[in-house]
């Protein structure tokens, strides 16, 4: 019983510090989890019961971002597109697509953010604006490389079929290996 009351002093204790800035990361996180699910999840399906799911599924990281998660709601996200794609029959829009991978990797990177904030953390607007100005520097990055990517693909050989973009996405992913391989050795 004791360490009962113990874990609601603390609680109480770390509520009563918590500051605005991981508070805000933490909106971010339940706000771009939820954008993806939405997108991803066919409107049918979305209108239905599925919202409150939904909604549980994108506070989830929020709460918990050092716990498995951020990876439960990018794989309910991924089948949530399955299901709208082949389910559904819904025909992929590149648009659709760049917006959930956009909404999956700002959950990833705030997750990865707020996974290291304590609670009453006060943190320099700075410290915020270049993570995001990272974060935004690699979604265009990766956008311009997937239009690219898509864009070879309408070039393909009449048998070869999808083998051009397979080909440059494994020569893509072997550079980006090796450059991060290098950049570990640096250090």
């Amino acid at each position: 019983m004791g360490s009962v009351i113990g874990r609601v002093r603390a609680v109480r204790e770390a509520a009563a510090r918590i500051s605005l800035t991981p508070v805000l990361v933490r909106m971010g996180i339940f706000l771009s989890t939820l954008v993806g699910l939405l997108l991803a999840y066919p409107a049918e399906v979305v209108v239905g019961r599925a919202m409150g799911p939904l909604v549980a599924v994108a506070a989830l990281p929020a709460l918990m971002p050092r716990r498995l998660w951020p990876t439960f709601a990018a794989l309910v996200t991924v089948g949530g597109w399955l299901l709208a794609t082949d389910g559904y029959n819904r025909p992929i829009a590149l648009w659709r697509l760049m917006a959930v991978a956009v909404a999956l990797y700002l959950t990833h990177t705030l997750c990865a953010l707020v996974a290291v904030l304590p609670y009453d953390a006060v943190v320099d607007p700075d410290v915020i604006v270049r993570w995001l100005t990272r974060a935004a520097g690699v979604l265009l990055a990766t956008s311009v490389l997937g239009v690219l990517l898509l864009e070879l693909a309408g070039v393909r050989a009449a048998d070869g079929g999808w083998q051009a973009v397979t080909v440059a996405g494994l020569l893509l992913a072997v550079g980006v290996t090796a450059l991060l391989a290098g950049l570990l050795r640096r250090r």
